[in-house]
Order: C-alpha cells, then sequence, then structure tokens
C-alpha cells in the first residue's frame, strides 16, 4: 500500500494561511532572481534610445492605462470602503470585521508603496542619461546612494493600484471552505493580470524597470498577509 509523502502531510495538515505565510519566501525568490540577471537594463534598451521613450505619451498608454485607470482604481478604492458597511455580491457573505480587514489592507498596500517610493533616491528609467535624462542608473539595491536625477520612482506606484487589493483575496484565500478558497484564487488571479498590465504599461512608457513591478507585488502581497495575521488575534481576542 502506497505511503502520502511527509511534505505532503505536512502541507496537508496547515491551516490555509499557514500555506500562503510559508509560500511567501518562495515569492521573495522571484524579483531577488530577476533583480540578480539584471535584465532591466536589457528590457529597457530594447523600448528606447539615447532620445528617450518613443511610447511615453502614447495616447493609449498614457490617458486610459495610466490616467483612467488611476481613475478606475480610485472608484474601486472608494467602493471597497463603502462595502465595510454595505456590502454587495459576494462580499455579503464575510463578517463586518472580514471587510474591515480588507479594506484596511488595501490602504495599507497603497501607503507602504507610496512611503517607499518617497523615500527612494532611484530615479526613473525616462530620468537616465542613457535614455536622454540627467541621472546615472543607481540599483534600487542602495539605499541612500543618489543617482542626479528626482529619485522616488521605486517601486512602481501605478502596479499598485491593482496590486494593493491583493488584501481582498486574503479572507477567501484563508477560508476552510473549498469554494471560497477558489473564489479567492479567482481574484487573487485577476489582481495579478491587473498589476502586470498596469506595470507593463509603465514599463512601455519608460517610468519603472520591470522589477519595480515585481517588488511592488511583493510588497503589497507581504503587507495584505501580515495585515490579516493581525485581524486573526484581534478575532481571537
Amino acid at each position: 500500500m502506497s505511503q502520502t509523502p511527509v511534505s505532503t502531510r505536512f502541507l496537508a495538515d496547515l491551516s490555509p494561511a499557514a500555506r500562503l505565510w510559508l509560500a511567501t519566501p518562495v515569492l521573495f525568490m522571484i524579483p531577488l532572481f530577476w533583480d540578480l540577471t539584471g535584465l532591466d537594463g536589457w528590457v529597457m534598451q530594447q523600448l528606447a534610445d539615447s532620445n528617450g521613450f518613443p511610447l511615453r505619451h502614447q495616447w493609449w498608454l498614457e490617458k486610459v492605462m495610466h490616467d483612467a485607470a488611476r481613475h478606475l482604481a480610485t472608484v474601486v478604492y472608494v467602493g471597497v470602503l463603502v462595502m465595510v458597511w454595505r456590502p454587495v455580491g459576494p462580499f455579503r457573505r464575510l463578517s463586518r470585521i472580514l471587510r474591515v480587514e480588507a479594506a484596511v489592507g488595501v490602504t495599507l498596500g497603497l501607503l507602504a508603496v507610496r512611503w517607499m517610493k518617497r523615500l527612494s533616491m532611484t530615479s526613473c528609467p525616462w530620468d537616465l542619461q542613457d535614455f536622454g535624462g540627467v541621472a546615472r542608473h543607481v540599483s534600487h539595491w542602495n539605499w541612500g546612494t543618489l543617482d542626479g536625477g528626482p529619485g522616488q520612482c521605486f517601486p512602481g506606484g501605478h502596479a499598485s493600484a491593482a496590486l494593493a487589493f491583493v488584501a481582498l483575496a486574503l479572507p477567501w484565500l484563508t477560508s476552510v471552505v473549498g469554494e471560497e478558497r477558489r473564489m479567492g484564487r479567482q481574484w487573487l488571479l485577476a489582481v495579478l493580470w491587473g498589476g502586470l498590465a498596469l506595470g507593463l504599461t509603465q514599463t512601455l512608457r519608460g517610468a519603472h524597470f520591470p522589477s519595480h513591478t515585481l517588488w511592488t507585488a511583493l510588497v503589497c502581497w507581504g503587507v495584505a498577509l501580515a495585515n490579516h495575521q493581525v485581524f486573526r488575534w484581534v478575532r481571537r481576542a
């Protein structure tokens, strides 16, 4: 008779929330590996030359995928706040404390990325000398090192307009009900696709390296997961 591998039994015994925590170090390796490859520079060189990025002011990317998407994200965020008291659709199945958790998680994700950007001395690709700007390239790992440009470009703020909403998936992803976890995975997938679209928009325009979007995703995920853990403690108190 075949026996279940120890690793499989170990994962099966973990709670849904514990599995998410266990996955986080693996997720951390994705942007870290990307940084180690040095592909950021190669990608941007395919999109621009010494005169800059030709798609920087392309109408669809600038007006729709940036400006309109930012306004849409604001509307969705306000809707999330309203649903704390007046839930609609599947959010009616969540208790108020879980709806508060989701709203707080989204808010903290947005604030975390904004705070990191304000402290960052990393300039955007379109500000670099290689692409017609004045800044020299300095890795975002070199905290506190000036590059001669305006800075405040790491991680990707526009991508966070979608990725911060990963916090909405946590109440579903950590549920013991299989159907609710499936819903959480669907929401997570939608958020990731949205973040990818917004991050790609800014990369094509020259506003952000691809790594900026990857790190934004990790920041939003980490903040949402930590927020979820705090609310778990609150519910148990």
